[in-house]
């Protein structure tokens, strides 16, 4: 699964805001997810834990391949792979992107 350089992963359904206890309560965070539903649910647990500066990213991740942002693998190495779900959900990501689900 593709996502942004440097982020890291934090699931949705397994979501455990005590891995993340570890974390300053001011440490800038930026949740994003395919397009921005699920972030914004992580998002209103981590504000609700205590943390100061979270964000959902604008557009999420559909936005970013969009704009020809880079996007990394689960290597680290740069992709255009784009996990859209299924064929519905593939029509809000343009054709600069490799379309996967």
């Amino acid at each position: 699964m593709s996502h942004l350089p440097g982020a890291y992963h934090i699931g949705y359904d397994q979501f455990d805001i005590e891995y993340w206890s570890h974390l300053p309560k001011d440490t800038d965070i930026v949740v994003y997810c395919s397009i921005g539903y699920r972030s914004e649910k992580v998002a209103e647990k981590l504000h609700k834990a205590g943390f100061l500066n979270v964000k959902n990213m604008y557009g999420s991740i559909f936005e970013w391949a969009n704009e020809g942002l880079p996007l990394v693998d689960g290597k680290g190495d740069s992709t255009l792979r784009v996990h859209t779900f299924n064929r519905k959900w593939s029509k809000y990501v343009d054709e600069r992107s490799d379309k996967v689900w």
